[in-house]
């Protein structure tokens, strides 16, 4: 039987509001929570009664969990708001690691940075002025001529962001979408209108003893492409593979982006394929399960070994008709470029776009001098940067279009000169 804890009630208990607080909170953390849910949770309580830590737990668990995915972030946001004497310093551990604290040797769970983010969030929002009074007269600030933050987050090199702000931008990019156009199909399916069907329409009239009474007509069928994401997590990669996954996260979770399946694989100094972790819903879980599996984080880099690795064992698996490939990496590769340019065109034949990803494009002084660079560049449709927010968000705008090319014939003059 589980142990029964009561809970001490001030003498003005403002119990509604703060279900409602803890609610909002949930709701910063990523549960689907609205005001509906809020007022059957406030029902509920008032129906099972305030006696215990345990029955009050399992209450607001029935009103506000509905997928198993977010037990744990529901469990984390409960543990350090409703009374953890040491709630402030838990999060703040979650928040800063390096932070010598009551978390300093004990492994954060999953769900527990989100968590505190919310909380500290929350907290944050409600200490913050609202607005001044004088006289009675509410003062308004002009703030028409200033540039918001999130635009300077945007245009922000993810290498140079501090840990602040890298936590805003992860939640910027769990907001970001990859959408595409469908492509047509040569098979046919039936339709009031479009092109006459000349089989239906012989066949119906065959019915009716050889009168055409009516046309039948029909138009392509609509199909998605998969989308392949292949991201270079060496060491001079590193902090900008992390931010490309939470993107890659949120593309594999997004609900009508139209790609059919979305595929991801990491590559150091060999090949790992990560697909299964990031169809979890839960960001922090699925980065750390893929972290745990590609064990070269960091490490060093074999381009073209690794894509000789995907041509042979999972080109045929993933790359299906009309695939698109991100390809996310530097470039810096030192083995035999010859031997990377034949593993590049063959990729490139294998896929529909083959669209390449490099940071390194932030720099106005860029030039393709690199061996790997530029025996990669010529076998690539589209040649983008994708140092920042900014620049992943160019990339969403674009990815459709069949004539975008990037930086790629300049990069090629450039290199021909």
């Amino acid at each position: 039987m589980p142990e029964f804890v009561p809970i001490e009630l001030p003498e003005n208990p403002k119990l509604a509001s703060n279900i409602a607080h803890f609610t909002r909170a949930l709701r910063r953390a990523g549960l689907p929570i609205g005001s509906g849910r809020l007022i059957d949770a406030i029902r509920a309580v008032e129906a099972a009664g305030f006696t215990s830590k345990n029955d009050f737990f399992w209450t607001l668990h029935a009103c506000f969990v509905s997928r198993p995915e977010q037990r744990a972030v529901f469990s984390q946001v409960f543990r350090l708001y409703w009374r953890d004497p040491r709630y402030l310093e838990h999060m703040m551990a979650a928040m800063l690691p390096a932070v010598r604290g009551v978390q300093e040797d004990r492994v954060s769970h999953a769900a527990e940075k989100r968590a505190a983010e919310a909380l500290l969030d929350g907290a944050e929002a409600l200490d913050a002025p609202q607005e001044e009074e004088e006289g009675g007269t509410k003062i308004e600030v002009d703030a028409s001529l200033t540039m918001s933050a999130e635009e300077k987050l945007k245009s922000l090199d993810f290498e140079q962001m501090s840990t602040a702000e890298m936590v805003q931008a992860k939640i910027m990019l769990a907001r970001m979408t990859l959408p595409i156009d469908p492509l047509a199909s040569r098979r046919t399916k039936m339709s009031t209108l479009g092109r006459i069907d000349p089989a239906r329409t012989l066949r119906a009239s065959m019915r009716s003893g050889g009168d055409l009474r009516e046309l039948k007509y029909k138009n392509p069928k609509i199909r998605y492409p998969n989308l392949v994401v292949l991201c270079d997590i060496s060491g001079s990669m590193s902090q900008y593979s992390r931010a490309v996954l939470h993107f890659v996260h949120a593309v594999s979770n997004a609900k009508g982006a139209g790609w059919a399946k979305v595929f991801a694989f990491t590559f150091g100094t060999r090949l790992t394929n990560i697909s299964r972790h990031l169809r979890h819903r839960d960001v922090d879980s699925a980065l750390k399960a893929a972290g745990a599996e590609a064990q070269d984080w960091e490490g060093g880099t074999r381009i073209g070994e690794c894509l000789e690795n995907f041509n042979k064992k999972w080109s045929r698996r993933v790359l299906g008709p009309g695939a698109f490939v991100l390809l996310i990496t530097d470039g810096l590769d030192r083995d035999d470029p010859n031997a990377l340019s034949k593993q590049m065109e063959r990729l490139h034949l294998s896929a529909r776009r083959l669209v390449w990803v490099n940071p390194l494009l932030r720099w106005d002084e860029f030039a393709p001098k690199a061996r790997g660079i530029a025996a990669m560049l010529p076998h690539v449709d589209s040649f983008r940067a994708g140092h920042s927010i900014a620049s992943l968000q160019e990339l969403a705008n674009v990815i459709s279009r069949r004539d975008d090319v990037g930086e790629r014939d300049r990069l090629l003059r450039m290199r021909g000169q």
